[in-house]
């Protein structure tokens, strides 16, 4: 327990003290007029109050990441805990900070606009295919997902098929229509639902005095399957620590900010609530079965073909919060991916808008882009969720390496203290290198040859920064 609490102390303080750090190391000017002030379009260019935003944007990044990846990244043991804190402060809020703010003063510029303006030509039109493909990657898992949880509130009434039609309805509407329509007002309802279970799960921990393992016992490699924790539990968790996704989101919020002083509260901050999530699942299921051995053998006995993370929430929330209680626990845990499945299919259409100079107020514009993107994201939906999950965890850190490194760059240029943002763009790049060479689902490497070679990667893309920057 004293893990947890002390946990959870040290994300806050991470907030006040690290996340002004970074405020002052960007430069913010609350001077300067943000794209929303300056060129307001009614559709994407809106300005909503800054705690409106910072809900948005939380719950545009707080998907099925932080809850199911947290569930799965504990099965590696109490190391998972220490990769959520100080991933979470050093890397990921650090990230989502630097790409928000890069984004206000590029008026409101998204991901590839970004790196491809800190990295060149050729790097942005990789990563507008890139990022395009994880964005649609991601409507088409965050459509399985809730679908999956929904039909399981629902046994006797809807199937998970039916509750997929409704829920691509949704992100197709929350896709074309501008948003202060849907997006800004349901929003609010959705950021309640999520911090009632957050909230109602952390005080379940406390009153139930959980055990939750201590790092004082050890950070030894737990899991089952004997998965090595580097590279593999780094990116299990795929949105507590650290998500390349979030820098897609960011520009749809900087599009929002009336201010600049208030980008440390949406960015920096939405990350450390999300990574407060991340944290309260991760004790969560290392406890409710008594050990993280006993989360293990629960899942063990689950059907091969069962979606263990989502049966763990459900068990967890019916059995500590009570039928109510455990009802508006799953309809937080349903809110996460819902809101970040219809903004990255929004997301998607702005990349692509981005990419072809082409102007968003006409609808058949919009439609012109969105269709074509709902056809590819119906198509991903025939494979199973596991296959998704896992490639789009892999997408997804790996959009951060290159977020990073055009962080860095953007510091560098502007002479001001970019080791903030090459520490974990390094780290970064040595965890998404590796796992596609020694993973499963990737290269399947012995773990030497991935070692070596994701260190030679990783080496050679320091010295060409170094180089690149002296010329």
């Amino acid at each position: 327990m004293n893990t947890f609490i002390i946990s959870i102390i040290v994300l806050i303080l991470g907030y006040l003290v690290y996340g002004r750090i970074s405020e002052r190391i960007f430069g913010m000017d609350a001077n300067k007029p943000t794209p929303a002030v300056a060129t307001p379009d009614g559709v994407d260019f809106v300005t909503l109050p800054w705690w409106k935003v910072f809900l948005i944007q939380f719950l545009n990044i707080a998907g099925l990441g932080p809850i199911f990846g947290a569930v799965m990244g504990i099965l590696f043991g109490q190391a998972a805990f220490l990769w959520i804190v100080f991933g979470t402060i050093f890397a990921g809020a650090v990230h989502d900070y630097m790409a928000g703010m890069m984004s206000v003063r590029m008026n409101g510029a998204s991901q590839p606009e970004l790196v491809g303006s800190q990295l060149g030509t050729s790097v942005k039109q990789f990563m507008r295919f890139f990022s395009l493909f994880l964005m649609v990657l991601v409507g088409a898992v965050f459509v399985s997902g809730p679908a999956d949880l929904l039909a399981g509130l629902t046994p006797e009434a809807m199937t998970s098929t039916w509750w997929a039609v409704i829920v691509f309805a949704y992100y197709i509407l929350a896709t074309l229509l501008p948003i202060d329509k849907i997006i800004g007002k349901i929003y609010p309802v959705f950021g309640v639902a999520l911090l009632f279970m957050a909230v109602g799960i952390m005080v379940a921990i406390l009153v139930n005095r959980a055990p939750v393992p201590e790092l004082t016992t050890g950070i030894g490699n737990l899991h089952p399957k004997n998965l090595p924790v580097f590279p593999i539990m780094f990116v299990s968790i795929a949105c507590g620590a650290i998500s390349g996704f979030h820098a897609t989101q960011s520009p749809l919020m900087a599009r929002c900010i009336q201010n600049e002083r208030f980008g440390r509260r949406i960015f920096y901050g939405s990350m450390v609530a999300e990574g407060i999530v991340a944290l309260i699942w991760a004790a969560a299921a290392s406890s409710f079965f008594g050990s993280i051995e006993g989360l293990q053998q629960f899942i063990a006995g689950l059907a091969p073909t069962a979606n263990k993370p989502a049966v763990v929430v459900d068990t967890i929330s019916r059995s500590w919060l009570g039928p109510l209680g455990g009802i508006l626990a799953m309809l937080g845990v349903i809110a996460a991916p819902l809101t970040s499945g219809d903004t990255a299919l929004r997301s998607a259409r702005l990349i692509v808008a981005d990419f072809l100079n082409l102007e968003q107020k006409p609808m058949k514009n919009r439609l012109m882009i969105s269709i074509p993107l709902f056809l590819i994201t119906f198509l991903l939906l025939q494979l199973e969720f596991d296959v998704l999950w896992r490639y789009f965890a892999w997408f997804n850190q790996t959009l951060a390496v290159f977020t990073l490194w055009a962080i860095t760059v953007y510091l560098s240029k502007q002479h001001r203290f970019y080791f903030i943002s090459l520490v974990p763009a390094v780290w970064m790049t040595a965890v998404t290198s590796t796992y596609i060479l020694i993973a499963p689902e990737g290269f399947h490497l012995p773990a030497l040859a991935a070692y070596g070679i994701g260190g030679a990667i990783t080496l050679s893309t320091l010295l060409l920064f170094f180089v690149k920057q002296k010329r």
